[in-house]
């Protein structure tokens, strides 16, 4: 087994797709196939499902991607100290982010503090919603990643608070209103996302037994915005994925508020490598400048 087989192996279960991972990887298909080969015979087991160029991890492939994982940050951590030996700061960093909350309120005044300090370090951002975000850090994909709290699975370090608000047309009627009930959404024409915060949404509407119509599904927040300002539907999102709101559109507070602590957070701050810690670190010191409280 070598580092070039799990990281293969990694780049593909991330992809995959063994065209698009001999891309990343900057070598051939057929490399990317050998190495695969090579490490499932050494392991005595099939780790991808293999339609034509595709590839999709089989159930013990999940399993043993974390390990992988690990392994490969690991190996990242143990450069990076050899490295900081000779005064140099440099290497790579995967850190996740959960969409416009994280990637356009908090990162990119983070981004371009941490990289003027260390501008030797390659810093990978991948978004994905909450969920994902979390499966990531706990398969090791990413050694940060932003989380909404509370969650006990990793040592996190809070940074803002967010908090969920109705999204209406001027016009509407509950727009006079100052603050939104659950049972105010009840019956009326809904837009839904696929946006990380849609349990918190539904946990709010449940809480009294709201049942909105859902209308539209959306995949963009943008996306609904104009739904919202032609009058043809109400909705609820995070604000601080929400731009200034547009021509033709309020938001307003829900009752009771539904507020979200969003932190930055690894599997452990003690097992970080440098970049890692170096960025956590950062974060740290730049919380007062970050927060933003609704």
């Amino acid at each position: 087994m070598t580092f070039t087989q799990l990281e293969v192996f990694a780049a593909l279960a991330r992809v995959g797709s063994f065209s698009r991972a001999a891309g990343v990887l900057g070598i051939s298909q057929s490399g990317v196939s050998h190495a695969i080969k090579q490490l499932e015979t050494e392991l005595g087991v099939t780790l991808f499902k293999r339609e034509g160029a595709a590839a999709t991890l089989t159930e013990v492939g999940v399993r043993l991607l974390s390990r992988a994982n690990d392994i490969l940050q690991q190996k990242e951590a143990l450069q990076q100290e050899a490295d900081a030996e000779h005064g140099i700061a440099r290497g790579n960093l995967r850190i996740a982010s959960f969409g416009a909350t994280s990637s356009l309120r908090l990162l990119p005044s983070l981004l371009a503090r941490f990289q003027q300090k260390h501008p030797l370090v390659e810093v990978h951002i991948e978004e994905a919603v909450d969920s994902t975000v979390v499966q990531w850090l706990l398969e090791r994909r990413v050694e940060l990643g932003f989380v909404a709290l509370p969650d006990e699975r990793f040592d996190t370090l809070p940074l803002a608070e967010d908090e969920l608000v109705a999204v209406l047309p001027a016009a509407h009627p509950l727009a006079s209103q100052s603050a939104i009930g659950a049972m105010s959404f009840h019956g009326q024409p809904f837009i839904r996302t696929s946006a990380g915060s849609g349990p918190h949404i539904d946990a709010f509407l449940a809480s009294q037994g709201a049942a909105p119509r859902t209308l539209f599904r959306f995949e963009q927040l943008t996306s609904m915005m104009g739904f919202v300002a032609q009058g043809e539907a109400v909705t609820i999102a995070a604000r601080l994925a929400l731009p200034e709101p547009p021509a033709g559109v309020v938001y307003r507070q829900l009752k009771p508020r539904c507020r979200r602590k969003i932190a930055l957070a690894a599997l452990s701050f003690d097992k970080l490598s440098p970049a890692a810690l170096a960025f956590v670190e950062l974060a740290r010191k730049s919380r007062a400048s970050l927060t933003v409280e609704h």
